[in-house]
């Protein structure tokens, strides 16, 4: 930038610049979570894609929800390793807009993919006679369409409207990456519109998809207190549980990030905040799931000890 009112070309990211004696550990911490996230992931996509037995529409929407994670952390991470290795944390304009697109596009669909999984679980145990023919394959292969046009749609209009305001002033982002709300502080412009489009947004890719996995849940909780077998209530129990614990970690940090007054919180509360849903909750998502489904779990060994042996 040249003078006060030169055209923004670049941003510069202020995430981390309070924490230059830490760099060195935080890039390595980082980048062996991120190493954790590919592999974790990765072998989730493997094993149900390769196993028979994990073939079901639950199984389908979980290798949806891994390249979710693998897609919705590498528009990030990467970029956040190289800048805690460099003096200058900087990202292009055009950089920061395409980041700013991928980052929304995988976060909007995996906010409506958590609800599809919700509804999937609540058909198996409340409908259990019908779910072959509700869960067919044509309509979870739509359902996870929808799950993806709707992220990309949403996030290339949200993306344009913040890009085509005009940014004059500060280039100076207080975070490690483009999110909505630090971009749009350093616009020079007036933003009522973008914060109308993003309460809007809020309440349709995170307050409306987390109702539908609670009144999901309530209907599947009252199911499964009038089963009669403590065996068939301990399954059932079972294949929720893992789907519950990714919400509450995803949608909890959604709730604190994005539906709060965006004058409270410190940097480095938001920081941490922001840590927790883009590299911490993806970590734990295919340790949850493979430790507590018995069917993930043996083909994860099958798929290990093939490997072994070949």
């Amino acid at each position: 930038m040249e003078g006060n009112l030169s055209t923004v070309t670049e941003f510069i990211f202020l995430g981390f610049s309070d924490l230059q004696h830490l760099q060195l550990l935080l890039f390595i911490l980082v980048l062996l979570i991120y190493l954790i996230i590919l592999i974790g992931n990765s072998l989730i996509v493997a094993v149900t894609v390769t196993d028979l037995m994990l073939q079901s529409p639950m199984y389908f929407f979980l290798r949806n929800l891994s390249v979710l994670e693998i897609c919705y952390t590498s528009v990030i991470i990467p970029k956040t390793l190289s800048n805690l290795l460099s003096e200058h944390q900087t990202i292009s304009f055009l950089g920061c807009a395409t980041q700013m697109y991928f980052f929304l596009l995988f976060g909007n669909s995996e906010c409506c993919l958590l609800a599809v999984m919700s509804y999937d679980r609540y058909v198996a145990i409340c409908n259990p006679m019908r779910y072959s023919l509700i869960m067919s394959r044509k309509v979870t292969i739509r359902l996870a369409s929808v799950v993806w046009i709707a992220g990309n749609v949403v996030a290339f209009e949200q993306t344009a409207t913040i890009f085509m305001l005009s940014f004059h002033g500060s280039n100076k982002i207080e975070h490690f990456f483009c999110d909505v709300i630090p971009v749009l502080k350093l616009a020079s412009t007036d933003t009522s519109l973008n914060d109308v489009i993003n309460a809007i947004l809020t309440v349709v890719f995170i307050i409306f998809p987390f109702v539908l996995i609670i009144t999901s849940y309530v209907c599947i909780l009252s199911t499964i207190l009038k089963m009669r077998s403590a065996e068939g209530r301990h399954k059932a129990f079972s294949t929720c549980s893992s789907h519950l614990i990714t919400v509450s970690l995803f949608f909890g940090s959604c709730f604190i990030t994005y539906m709060r007054p965006s004058s409270n919180g410190s940097v480095d509360t938001n920081r941490a905040i922001s840590l927790l849903y883009t590299v911490i909750t993806p970590m734990f998502n295919p340790i949850v799931y493979s430790l507590r489904n018995k069917e993930v779990k043996e083909a994860l060994r099958k798929l290990m000890g093939g490997s072994r042996t070949s």
